[in-house]
């Protein structure tokens, strides 16, 4: 019986060992499946960095044109802004030479008016006649000062040499 027992035990032993050789056999294939199934993502995740990568490259360039843009843009604007500024600055400089230039004309109109002039003191020269026939329809000079219908005006180039 003990050589039956050894027999059982010994068969059992090929068992065992034909066993764990398919269980190595299995845990050998699971192991190449599971480095097949890495290296399949590790391929996968490499391509999905490279894309973001790519994209984000894209992304870059597209933020670099448009910054660009941008910059010419504010480049512009400032030179148009300096141009407008100097404008306005000739335009406050002559508003104020003439609100000065109205002053004194305001000062001199009021003064004459306070001591009662006449149009004949003040435009001496309407005795030259028909002077001034053709601007104001044949009106006279003094017709010209006393109406109603035509203001004094002076243009700016008269008043100031530039």
């Amino acid at each position: 019986m003990a050589s039956s027992s050894g027999n059982s035990s010994g068969s059992g032993t090929l068992r065992n060992s034909g066993s764990e050789e398919d269980l190595q056999s299995l845990m050998d294939q699971r192991k190449r499946k599971r480095m097949e199934s890495n290296r399949e993502s590790a391929r996968r995740s490499r391509l999905r960095k490279q894309k973001h990568l790519d994209d984000l490259k894209e992304q870059v360039a597209h933020l670099q044109n448009e910054n660009a843009q941008f910059f010419s843009s504010i480049s512009l604007t400032t030179r148009n802004y300096a141009e407008i500024e100097g404008q306005n600055s000739i335009l406050r400089s002559q508003m104020a030479e003439l609100t000065q230039t109205l002053q004194y004309l305001n000062g001199i109109l009021d003064s004459v008016n306070y001591n009662g002039a006449s149009t004949t003191e003040l435009f001496p020269f309407q005795h030259l006649g028909g002077f001034c026939d053709g601007v104001y329809g044949g009106m006279g000079w003094s017709s010209v000062v006393n109406s109603q219908q035509f203001p004094i005006m002076a243009a700016a180039e008269m008043m100031f040499d530039y």
